[in-house]
Formats: structure tokens, C-alpha cells, sequence
């Protein structure tokens, strides 16, 4: 009886510690002598074209 305990007791921590949890995607931007009003998806008068930039502003 305690071999099955022990066998349940293992398989069940197996089990929970296999779920990784999701991690979060984080993403860290730097750019050198760009104002904020640069990207055209805050100023679309921009004379920058940042087609990236605007797509992850417009997917969120």
C-alpha cells in the first residue's frame, strides 16, 4: 500500500511541475535621437516611415 501512495504521490507531482506556466513576451525598444512623435502610428505627418513600428502599435 505504501508503494502505491508513493507511486501516486510522484506521479502526481510529475504531472504538475511538467505544466510550465506561459511567460510572458516582453519586448524592451531603444532607439537613439528618435522623439516619440516620430513613429507614423502617433504622427502620421511623419517624415520616418516605420512600417514595424507601426504594426506592433496597431496589434498592441
Amino acid at each position: 500500500m505504501r508503494f502505491c501512495y508513493a507511486l501516486l504521490t510522484t506521479a502526481l507531482i510529475t504531472a504538475f511541475s511538467s505544466q510550465a506556466a506561459e511567460k510572458p513576451n516582453i519586448l524592451f525598444v531603444l532607439f537613439d535621437d528618435m522623439g516619440y512623435g516620430e513613429p507614423t502610428s502617433y504622427r502620421p505627418a511623419s517624415l520616418f516611415k516605420t512600417p514595424n513600428i507601426d504594426r506592433m502599435a496597431k496589434e498592441g
